[in-house]
């Protein structure tokens, strides 16, 4: 099964996975794997660029086929070879490149269409990732952000303890949905901890780049028990499903 060679290919990559007992807990969340989620949503977006926050050994960018102009960051990337002719990496931290980089200019003019946050596993790196990349995206483009549903408080702590570990990213979906209510907010449950879909942006807003300190700090003092009760509702999940997600990518 896909989803088991997946696993099997990311254990043997050093980035670990859940026990047995865990993956069968992760395949609740239904459907494929996120990898091929993304490859489905290549497909249906076609992107004329793409950004991806988090490259290690560049699984999610190589689905970034010509056409598509593609940028990696990531301040160690183990790319098991030469990057392809239509990518370009960056082996630098996110908040280098954005403090340093005209990233439509990186784009020669272009905006960014699709981007996916998989970086440091920190709430407050995926908010000024985020902050950052809306800047040079159109309402029509796509922000993709890894790890929103997290199986349990021990992968979710800030510190990881296990082989598994998806960080406090949920955070970010919880800090969208109260304070950018204009943005479309969703989370596809693709395993092993879900993929958040952001649509609607607003390359204008300075909100959250304003008030970065205070949301930070209000938002990591959000306990985890907050997502006890009603957890698919608080993070906007919704199935992962093709006839879905492709519903999700619709224009307007």
């Amino acid at each position: 099964m896909l989803l088991l060679r997946v696993l099997k290919d990311l254990i043997a990559a050093g980035r670990g996975a859940p026990s047995e007992a865990g993956e069968i807990e992760h395949a609740t969340l239904g459907g494929a794997h996120y990898l091929r989620v993304l490859e489905h949503i290549f497909d249906l977006l076609k992107p004329r660029t793409y950004l991806e926050v988090g490259v290690f050994l560049g699984r999610s960018l190589a689905l970034a086929k010509p056409p598509t102009l593609a940028i990696g960051i990531d301040p160690e990337p183990r790319l098991p070879g030469a990057p392809a002719a239509n990518h370009r990496i960056f082996a630098e931290t996110s908040d280098e490149f954005f403090a340093h980089r005209d990233v439509r200019a990186e784009f020669g003019g272009l905006p960014v269409d699709l981007a996916f946050i998989d970086g440091m596993h920190h709430f407050e790196c995926a908010l000024r990732d985020f902050a950052n990349l809306e800047r040079a995206c159109t309402r029509d483009s796509t922000i993709l952000i890894h790890d929103c549903f997290p199986r349990d408080r021990e992968s979710a702590e800030r510190t990881q303890h296990g082989t598994f570990w998806s960080g406090d990213i949920w955070r970010l979906v919880v800090l969208l949905k109260k304070y950018r209510p204009d943005l479309a907010i969703d989370t596809i449950g693709a395993p092993p901890t879900g993929l958040g879909v952001v649509r609607h942006l607003d390359p204008g807003s300075r909100y959250l780049a304003e008030h970065h300190d205070r949301l930070c700090a209000e938002f990591m003092a959000l306990d985890y028990a907050y997502l006890d009760q009603d957890k698919a509702e608080k993070l906007n999940l919704v199935p992962n499903a093709p006839e879905r997600i492709r519903a999700l990518l619709q224009p307007g």
